[in-house]
């Protein structure tokens, strides 16, 4: 499979491109991925749109945002960073840190509750430590809703800990159904305002990833008067 990453303005001419052609679409919201299929329903391609992009289901179109707000989650046992972002500029955020490790083990005390019990002192003080934690992110992220307006809501958490996040003490704002959720495609090794900041500006590209049978599709595109036309605007912008 080979994967390559471009802008906006590529991927609509390319998406246009491929509208014209004799393909079946299928869009899978919770990854922003959408998928053509040849007559014979074999894979050709995928595109991970951007988080400046929206795709009408109803329509099976694609469009760029002219204003657009989303909120990245990002979670992991004992530490946490949230941040609004303001028509793609980062607005607010927040880290949060809490004692949930289990030292010797290396392992989150909500994980280690599987197999031992609750009654040693700083199991208590890790439990209590975790409930504070994910409703402190819930509070942060609350108030982001209370006011502007969420278009998008990103989110990286374990299965393991997705519980704990949904049913806090302190209620979120959205549910696990939620439409504007999607669950953040990459791996995040820590969730500090660094790695935050590099996940927005992978997450403000698209992805394509092109099956071998669908290659022609994108040397046909290269040769397209569309592209020659986004090159041409490319060079005047220059």
């Amino acid at each position: 499979m080979d994967q390559r990453i471009f802008d906006d303005d590529w991927t609509l001419g390319f998406f246009r491109f491929l509208q014209n052609k004799d393909l079946s679409i299928e869009y899978f919201r919770k990854k922003r991925k959408i998928i053509f299929y040849s007559n014979g329903h074999r894979k050709l391609l995928s595109i991970r749109i951007s988080t400046t992009l929206m795709f009408f289901e109803q329509k099976l179109d694609l469009h760029a945002q002219d204003f657009i707000n989303y909120v990245l989650i990002l979670i992991k046992s004992g530490m946490a960073s949230v941040a609004f972002f303001e028509n793609g500029n980062m607005a607010d955020h927040k880290v949060f840190r809490a004692y949930m490790v289990r030292k010797k083990q290396g392992k989150s005390q909500l994980k280690y509750l599987k197999t031992k019990g609750k009654s040693r002192a700083g199991s208590r003080v890790r439990l209590a430590e975790s409930e504070v934690f994910f409703s402190s992110i819930n509070e942060r992220v609350n108030t982001y809703f209370e006011n502007y307006r969420v278009d998008l809501i990103g989110l990286s958490c374990s299965e393991t800990l997705l519980p704990y996040f949904y049913n806090n003490t302190i209620p979120g704002s959205f549910e696990r159904k939620d439409s504007r959720l999607f669950k953040i495609p990459k791996h995040i090794a820590s969730p500090k305002l660094e790695n935050l900041i590099e996940l927005d500006k992978y997450l403000k590209k698209n992805v394509i990833e092109m099956e071998a049978e669908g290659n022609y599709l994108f040397e046909e595109f290269k040769d397209s008067s569309i592209n020659r036309k986004i090159e041409g605007q490319e060079d005047d912008n220059w």
